[in-house]
């Protein structure tokens, strides 16, 4: 049986909680792939194109034009190699979606 603390919980704490049960996102990985992010895309890619959570091992990437969809598709390869660091966890393909 689980104790009840009068302490209140993280906001991170509770934030991860819910987003494990409402998209079952993943939000430590997120973390280090973001860390990891200009380091793996040209500055202007990493400047305007932004991770924004990984779904069965899927990264999902917000782009403000079909243009930059394009280079990341080019550069997809080399961005998951990239991420092969994270071991397991790493995701295996990427999606890109427009945002403005």
């Amino acid at each position: 049986m689980r104790k009840f603390s009068d302490q209140p919980t993280p906001l991170g704490d509770v934030l991860r909680t819910m987003a494990n049960r409402v998209k079952k996102v993943d939000l430590n990985i997120m973390e280090e792939i973001q860390a990891l992010w200009p380091s793996l895309v040209e500055v202007a890619v990493a400047q305007s194109c932004h991770p924004e959570f990984v779904k069965k091992q899927v990264l999902i990437i917000s782009v403000p034009s079909g243009a930059f969809a394009q280079q990341i598709n080019l550069e997809q390869e080399s961005i998951l190699e990239g991420l092969s660091v994270l071991g397991d966890r790493a995701p295996r393909s990427l999606k890109t979606t427009q945002k403005p």
